[in-house]
């Protein structure tokens, strides 16, 4: 690293990396998508990330129709009614996408189900989009109602703090990929650190205490 600059950013992306592991953030994903689904009667609900360095919407969590294969699958950002919400960051329910002009058929003709309604609303957080949550043939009862947008918008809110976290994490892991190969053992520390269970981390964090203490007297 040649720049002075670089070790700060290396700092806080150690710290990123050790406060937030990941993994209860894919939970929770998981979980909205599955209480979403159940909630509307829906044949299945997603939540896609938005991918800003590709242009792409990531299926991130997936519940019903295509849980088995779709989570990682990639889409273009900016097409059918999911890119349309990430672009203007407002909810959108379509009761009959046959004829729909935003309805991108050929995206979904790729995961294996083509939908005949929608609900659709932007994940945020900190009044940034970072995805999107969508609900696939709700119940007949559900499509129409201003008050079913509202509630979708809820798990929206929700899904935003799962998704910034995982966002946070995984740039605070290539931060630390970036650093080159004086880094990799430091990167390997946090990664396992960041895999310890909760009643062992603490063991080894005092391990990394006592590491710094000693690298601290070496530049006294």
């Amino acid at each position: 690293m040649d720049h002075p600059t670089d070790s700060t950013a290396m700092v806080a992306a150690i710290s990123g990396a050790l406060a937030d592991p990941g993994p209860e953030d894919r939970e929770l994903l998981a979980s909205i998508v599955q209480v979403a689904r159940s909630i509307f009667g829906a044949a299945a609900s997603s939540i896609f990330l938005f991918d800003r360095e590709h242009d792409e919407l990531v299926f991130e969590a997936v519940s019903g129709e295509g849980e088995d294969f779709l989570v990682g699958t990639r889409f273009p950002a900016h097409r059918g009614i999911a890119g349309w919400v990430a672009d203007t960051g407002e909810p959108m329910t379509v009761d009959r996408l046959a004829g729909d002009g935003l309805f991108a058929q050929d995206l979904a003709e790729r995961t294996g189900f083509v939908p005949d309604a929608i609900m659709a609303a932007p994940v945020m957080h900190r009044d940034e989009v970072l995805g999107v949550i969508q609900v696939l043939d709700p119940h007949p009862q559900s499509r129409s109602s201003m008050s079913d947008l509202d509630l979708l918008t809820a798990f929206a809110a929700q899904a935003g703090l799962a998704l910034s976290g995982l966002v946070r994490s995984r740039a605070a892991r290539g931060a630390l990929a970036l650093g080159g190969g004086e880094f990799a053992r430091l990167a390997g520390i946090v990664r396992l650190l960041a895999e310890l269970p909760e009643d062992r981390r603490a063991s080894g964090l005092r391990l990394v205490d006592s590491l710094h203490e000693v690298l601290a007297g070496m530049v006294r």
